[in-house]
């Protein structure tokens, strides 16, 4: 991959008799023609305005087909401030790693070009890196005094990824995908090298890698619109996404991602608990995701098979999959060994589910022939929380007892 800025002015406000400006802000861009030359002209004006420290603005140019790249050769050429930075490959992950690590600035930050975020809060995002109160800064949509306006789609699927993101990788941000974010030269230096994603779940990585590593993430609520002209893929992202997540899973509980070499001289992380309270945090980050999975399932197979259909290939499919999660990442069981007799234990324990859920469906229809299938699912969770507590005593004392000892010892 080949990489060259093409433009670069100087950096202006304040402070522009230094060389390196305080703040570089990224704008990736692939094929933004449109609406490239007016967002770029109204991030520049608002921070000569507004922002009381020298600045660069790098348009980072995904190897665009259209005018883009002219568009924004031309405004390095007429605006003070503005650099451009051409690559010849696609990904937003590989623009922003490219453009951040090649900055002198001492804080790196990025918006998307639609301007989607209120520009009044990138002050308040970038003064807790500058003052050191925190290493990396984010803004979001979903912390009380955010203020929103998008469709109903897409608030699902965000507040349904950051729920995933808090169950499979114990998450503690509010919002990952918001286009609005910052980070200390310094901090970058550490986790970049350590981001594989060269795409959207790039951020998300990101963000994980800090908070594993011991680092502040601050957050700022704000002012967002949603651009109803957004040429993003929802459905291939979100499935790039979920693997990105399985991904860093793996990697960060085979300890493949050294995260706790970041850390330096910091403590451990508070709230990172051992013995049977870690067994229970693991196991219901496994849970929340196993159970988000079933309702995705039993939602899209409710109608085609019926209730109880549904209840029982959803159920099925996930059992499997929530035992061998389980095995690994809950009580700590590596290799071959003894996993059919996992599996067969797990099949056994899911039965129990299988009974509990099954006979709450079924007192269901019996007392409320018309329940709507928001109640059916309200009565399905319920059901499954008391499966849950009877799987998590049954997969300690039964499945795996050999690590009940050593993990109380701990």
């Amino acid at each position: 991959m080949s990489s060259a800025i093409v433009s670069a002015a100087g950096a202006r406000g304040p402070s522009a008799d230094h060389t390196s400006p305080v703040l570089d802000i990224v704008v990736p861009v692939y094929n933004e023609e449109a609406d490239l030359e007016q967002s770029v002209r109204r991030l520049a004006a608002h921070l000569a305005d507004r922002f009381p420290f020298s600045f660069r603005i790098t348009i980072a140019d995904n190897a665009s087909t259209d005018a883009t790249p002219a568009i924004a050769a031309r405004l390095a050429a007429e605006l003070d401030g503005v650099a451009v930075l051409r690559l010849a490959e696609k990904g937003r992950g590989r623009a922003l790693r490219t453009a951040w690590a090649a900055s002198d600035a001492s804080v790196l930050a990025y918006c998307d070009v639609d301007l989607s975020t209120d520009l009044n809060a990138l002050l308040p995002l970038v003064a807790p890196l500058l003052s050191g109160h925190s290493d990396l800064a984010i803004g979001t949509r979903l912390r009380p005094g955010a203020r929103v306006v998008r469709g109903a789609k897409r608030e699902f699927i965000s507040r349904t990824y950051n729920l995933i993101l808090r169950g499979a990788l114990a998450a503690r941000f509010s919002d990952a995908q918001c286009g609005f974010k910052a980070v200390r030269a310094d901090a970058a230096r550490k986790l970049l090298p350590l981001v594989e994603d060269t795409g959207w779940f790039f951020d998300t990585e990101l963000l994980v890698l800090a908070e594993r590593a011991g680092m502040r993430i601050h957050e700022v609520p704000v002012d967002w619109i949603d651009d109803p002209n957004s040429s993003v893929d929802i459905v291939a992202t979100a499935v790039a996404d979920l693997k990105g997540v399985a991904r860093l899973t793996r990697g960060l509980a085979s300890g493949r991602i050294p995260v706790a070499a970041l850390r330096g001289a910091r403590e451990p992380l508070p709230g990172v608990p051992q013995g049977m309270a870690g067994q229970l945090l693991r196991f219901a980050a496994v849970g929340i995701t196993s159970t988000l999975a079933y309702l995705l399932l039993y939602a899209l197979l409710r109608d085609p098979f019926g209730a109880f259909g549904a209840n029982l290939i959803a159920l099925v499919g996930t059992a499997v999959a929530n035992t061998a999660a389980n095995r690994r990442f809950t009580f700590g069981v590596r290799g071959n060994g003894g996993a059919l007799t996992h599996h067969v234990q797990g099949l056994v324990v899911f039965g129990l589910g299988l009974a509990m859920t099954t006979g709450a469906l079924a007192a269901l229809t019996f007392l409320v022939p018309d329940a709507s299938q928001a109640i059916e699912m309200l009565v399905l969770v319920a059901a499954n929380l008391l499966a849950t507590v009877l799987r998590f005593v049954a997969f300690r004392t039964w499945i795996f007892p050999s690590r009940r000892t050593s993990e109380t010892s701990a």
